[in-house]
């Protein structure tokens, strides 16, 4: 549903200065720059990716919660429609992927689906970019 419609690709290995930590402003003032998008997620380094996961983790309960149990993702893709927020977390190890969808009201719920199979193309070009990002931070 989601496939190859969110290229270009975003990938921001350098972290942001401010903390997301609880603080609902940097979701709202970095929605234009996830939307559309797929960041990667890493700690350590910190990403752009990682730091937007970790807010929303905030503002949305059973995401944290999926995160506790499933561990980060490699890879998450976000878009927003019709007044619902969209994630894809993606896990190549597994090559699994799982939809997040937000309730068109201002609600803190989520609903997921998955896991879906990650298909070959979108292995090689998410496995491509973090073998890139991998070499821009010397990792």
């Amino acid at each position: 549903m989601f496939r190859y419609r969110f290229l270009p690709i975003l990938i921001a290995s350098v972290g942001i200065s401010c903390s997301p930590s609880g603080d609902t402003g940097f979701i709202r003032r970095t929605t234009a720059a996830a939307n559309d998008h797929i960041m990667l997620v890493r700690r350590e380094p910190r990403t752009f990716g990682y730091q937007r996961l970790s807010a929303l983790a905030q503002v949305y309960p059973d995401l944290g919660t999926f995160l506790q149990q499933q561990k980060v993702p490699d890879f998450l893709a976000e878009t927003n429609k019709s007044g619902s927020r969209y994630l894809i977390l993606y896990y190549l190890q597994s090559r699994k992927a799982y939809a997040c969808r937000s309730a068109v009201t201002k609600s803190r719920q989520v609903e997921f689906s998955g896991p879906y199979p990650i298909t070959n193309n979108e292995f090689k070009t998410l496995s491509k970019l973090r073998q890139k990002a991998e070499g821009q931070s010397g990792s």
